[in-house]
């Protein structure tokens, strides 16, 4: 008999997590089918960034960024495990933007958060001057500007919401791939595969979360729908540590972008990102960053840092693709974040969207299928701590974990508590068995393997950890001795 749902999600990127945990947690039957790993394309490629957005400004996208300002502040209350605040500094250059424009973009991501009632935790900016001596910047650039906000591991922050839907009571269907629905009147019958079967379920209401490939998924149904979508790749690389400190850099370019610079896993630095329209025919292809935008990052970096990125000194690289919605913008840089819903006949499908902002999104998806779920309860989630998120401030916390397990190295438990929050004690009190591989201890893969639906070594060392990173930066430090 097949399954039957008020709400099924098609996608396990952290919008259909997010939206799976949204609809349960108001009383919905839900279920969420995700073809690979959870966040295994695009919300485990991005920036690592909580932000609001500062050069959306200049596209007079307000809503936008006052949306992820107040999102960020609900993000650092909810999962302070995996996302905390973060300085940036932003180097004057007077013939690419006047100081006058950067102070008035300031004065507003400083309070635009107010217009959602949330108030603002994190420090106000401010101008700074740079000192040759203690700045890893040329020495030409001698002031600019220090503002607020804030890391988080995307990864995590991806899987965490699935596993918070589930401990709530939505069904999980991971590897599950969606091949097409028909609409019977009144029921949705979704095809499903898994590595067993294919297998049917009903349900009032579809959600097409498939991100990159939600046009792909649209086009499954008997429905015909004119919306399309822009896919916009970004690419990272990632260097040894550049510089002492924990600030962030955002460095304008000459072509009216910026590229982040920012300290990444204790040991490393994280450089990106570029835009890049590509097509559907590319997709499968463009998960790899090509050497012309390699090159246009270390460029990029070159421009501002002192002592100059080596492009032999990349220890690993990567790429995701923005699922933009189709504004009829000539400019990749110039499409909108925003995200942009269409609902047609119980099935909603999900364009664009920002990792602050998921969770707003999320709710406002949910609201829309109520006129066809009118027993939905209300609005919950912005409260609502992520599984290991119970703890309050991090760093006392850790103090106590500390005490509690006194023989761990502390930069291997910081790592894990960081991950994990609260849920470490239920791997770390065992006997923590061999080491996999850049710090992935034998207990925590199990623990991966049992609650998080980790089943492959990538799905462990490089989406639920990032100990892959630091496996293969020794390789890479070992290679180039």
């Amino acid at each position: 008999m097949p399954q039957n749902f008020d709400v099924f999600v098609i996608g396990g990127g952290i919008n259909g997590a997010g939206i799976a945990r949204d609809a349960v947690g108001r009383g919905l039957n839900v279920g969420l089918c995700e073809r690979a790993d959870f966040a295994n394309a695009t919300s485990s490629a991005s920036s690592k960034l909580i932000h609001g957005g500062l050069r959306y400004l200049e596209h007079y996208e307000f809503k936008l960024v006052a949306e992820a300002l107040a999102e960020r502040e609900r993000l650092l209350a909810i999962a302070p495990h995996i996302a905390w605040p973060m300085r940036f500094v932003l180097p004057h250059e007077q013939h690419l933007r006047p100081a006058w424009m950067l102070r008035a973009g300031l004065f507003l991501y400083d309070h635009l958060h107010l217009a959602y009632g949330v108030r603002r935790s994190l420090p106000s900016s401010h101008s700074v001057q740079f000192s040759p001596a203690h700045s890893p910047l040329q020495a030409r650039l001698l002031r600019g500007f220090e503002y607020s906000d804030a890391w988080v591991d995307d990864a995590r922050l991806t899987v965490l919401n699935v596993m918070d839907a589930a401990q709530r009571g939505a069904q999980i269907f991971a590897r599950t791939e969606f091949l097409n629905a028909t609409h019977d009147g009144t029921l949705w019958n979704l095809t499903l595969k898994d590595a067993a079967q294919t297998f049917t379920v009903q349900t009032r209401t579809v959600v097409n979360a498939a991100g990159p490939w939600v046009k792909q998924v649209a086009n499954q149904n008997q429905l015909v729908t004119k919306d399309r979508v822009q896919l916009v790749k970004g690419c990272h690389i990632i260097v040894p540590r550049q510089y002492a400190g924990e600030q962030a850099y955002i460095l304008q370019q000459p072509d009216g972008r910026i590229v982040f610079i920012i300290p990444y896993e204790q040991h490393f630095t994280l450089i990106g990102t570029t835009d890049v329209r590509v097509g559907m025919d590319e997709l499968n292809y463009a998960m790899t960053p090509s050497d012309v935008e390699v090159d246009y990052l270390l460029a990029a970096a070159n421009r501002y840092l002192a002592k100059p990125v080596a492009k032999n000194s990349i220890i690993h690289s990567y790429a995701g693709v923005r699922p933009l919605y189709d504004d009829g913008s000539d400019n990749p840089s110039e499409t909108t974040r925003d995200y942009t819903l269409k609902l047609h006949q119980n099935w909603l499908d999900i364009f664009g969207g920002k990792i602050t902002t998921y969770r707003y999104l999320a709710q406002e998806a949910v609201d829309k299928l109520r006129p066809a779920l009118s027993h939905m309860g209300k609005h919950w989630s912005a409260t609502a701590p992520l599984p290991g998120g119970d703890i309050g401030n991090f760093e006392v916390f850790f103090t106590e974990l500390s005490k509690q397990y006194p023989l761990h190295h502390t930069a291997w438990l910081r790592s894990a508590a960081h991950r994990h929050g609260s849920n470490i004690h239920q791997w770390l009190s065992r006997d923590l068995g061999e080491d996999l591989g850049g710090g992935l201890m034998q207990a925590e893969a199990d623990y991966l393997q049992a609650h998080e639906w980790a089943y492959t070594l990538d799905d462990m060392m490089w989406r639920r950890t990032k100990c892959g990173l630091h496996a293969k930066a020794m390789a890479h430090i070992t290679v180039s001795q």
